[in-house]
Parts: structure tokens; sequence; C-alpha cells
């Protein structure tokens, strides 16, 4: 495989390094904006198990029985619903062992079924039409064009903190919580990397989130766009994963830095194929 980009790469990895070498010097990591819809499908948020038992069942929204008639709908009669997981939550209160101040939190106790049903089991007023402001923010992505010639579906869903910003199902789908176009890099460094084969790890993993993190703030930099690349975000994420795993951060990025290089150049190679099939023709 061709990879005319590699060297581009691998200069603004080098770059990126080279700043991390002094993490105290890095501009603040930019505020997540979160993505509100006013066509909000709850199905969006549901977690990737869940959103892939809808899918199997043929559906690209689902809802329960009075969230459809909430919007004026209704399930049509001898339809036959499906079962998803719903998470149990209850409020929790931490003490801080240094300090002593006590905080509230939320805590997982466990999961229950619901019954959900899809759009095509269902009758009555028709869906409000898509959200214009944000589904025309994602036309407006760098790169769109490289993620549907993947046979990529690209959709945003409402975020909110504590939540993913971002999600890539394998080889299906990009969904986004956040404007930020490093959270969009991110998912699309995931996407190539899972089209070269290395995306083999399960879960949330050192190794592919170092790949994505460093690789969309390659692909940005690269692109010219190094505000957007947030560099100290990037290097808090990449942090964060490499402790855990008792590695130094700086290690971390040179293990996969290959790996990282690979992606950005498949990425900004299938643009310059795309380019220059759209100039032909």
């Amino acid at each position: 495989m061709a990879a005319k980009f590699y060297g581009k790469a691998e200069q603004a990895a080098n770059a990126i390094l080279t700043a991390f070498q002094n993490p105290n010097g890095l501009p603040k990591a930019l505020a997540p904006i979160f993505i509100n819809r006013k066509d909000n499908v709850p199905c969006r948020s549901w977690s990737w198990s869940n959103q892939m038992i809808a899918a199997i069942h043929g559906h690209a929204d689902a809802r329960g029985y009075r969230q459809w008639q909430a919007i004026g709908r209704h399930v049509c009669k001898g339809q036959k619903g499906f079962e998803i997981l719903v998470p149990l939550a209850k409020k929790v209160e931490r003490e801080n062992a240094d300090t002593g101040e006590k905080t509230e939190g939320v805590a997982l106790y466990g999961f229950k079924h619901a019954v959900v049903f899809g759009l095509g089991q269902t009758d009555g007023e028709p869906l409000p039409p898509p959200d214009p402001a944000v589904t025309g923010w994602l036309e407006t992505l760098p790169l769109m064009d490289v993620a549907k010639a993947w046979g990529l579906s690209v959709e945003a869903y409402n975020g909110r903190r504590g939540a993913a910003m971002g999600r890539y199902r394998h080889g299906h789908s990009i969904a986004l919580g956040v404007e930020n176009l490093s959270t969009w890099s991110h998912e699309m460094i995931h996407a190539a990397d899972d089209r070269l084969g290395k995306l083999t790890e399960r879960g949330q993993h050192w190794r592919s989130e170092t790949v994505a993190e460093l690789g969309g703030a390659i692909l940005l930099s690269v692109l010219g766009l190094e505000h957007d690349a947030d560099l100290g975000g990037c290097w808090g994420y990449v942090e964060a994963y490499a402790t855990d795993a008792n590695i130094e951060p700086i290690a971390a990025c040179q293990r996969v830095l290959k790996r990282t290089c690979d992606a950005v150049a498949l990425i900004l190679d299938t643009a310059e194929q795309l380019q220059s099939v759209e100039a032909v023709a």
C-alpha cells in the first residue's frame, strides 16, 4: 500500500513529541463543545452494544413504548419489541482520603432489561426533520469524503460531561457527542487503524487510544489546524492511559509511532486519491 504522506506524518509526530518534552509549556486543553440536537433520537446516546442490538433488528431509531407516545406515535398492534440493557445507577457519597472532603457521585450497580420498538413498528405523527445546524456541521468536517468512501456513517448525539465524546464502531460508523475536531480526528484514526488490521485490542486499551489521540493531533497538524489539534488535551489523554498502564507517556507514544503514522498516512493518501478521481471526473 502506498503511503505518500508517511513522511509528513512522521515530521508532525516528531514536532509533537518534542513539544511533549515540556508538558508544562503546552496550551490548556480545549473545552469540549457538547452537541445538543433539537431532533434528539434517544438511541444515539445508547451504548454501542445496545445500538448494535437495534441494528441487528433492522432499526436505526428505536424507543420505548412511552417514548414513542411522547412524540405522537404508537406501537402498531401485534408488533413484538426487543430487549436492550439499561444501566442502574445510584447516588453515592465519596470522601477524599487526603482532605476529608465529601462529594456526591453516581455509581453503577447493575443492569435491567427494557423492551423497545423500532420506528418501522410504529405509526402516527411524522418525526421532526433532522437538526439542520448539526447535519450542516457534520458535512463540513474535514476528510468526511474519506469516511464516506470507507462506508462509514457519521452521526451526532447529545453529548454530556462524563460520557464518551465520540465512538467508533468497527467498519460501520462514527458518532460524535462534541463539536471538537480533535474528537473527530481521533475517531477517524481509529477507523484507519482498523482498516490496516491493527485495531485488535479490546476495550479502552492504552495502545489503541494512544494511536488515536496522537494520530488525531498529527492529522490536524498536517492539515494546518494546529489549534484544533489540541496538544494540551492530547497530552493529558495520553498521559492518563499511559499512567494507568505504568508506562511513561513519551515512551507510550514512541512505542506506537509507526502504527500511528501509518494510520495518518492512510487517511491522507485516501483523500488525495479521492481528489484525483474527482478531478478526472
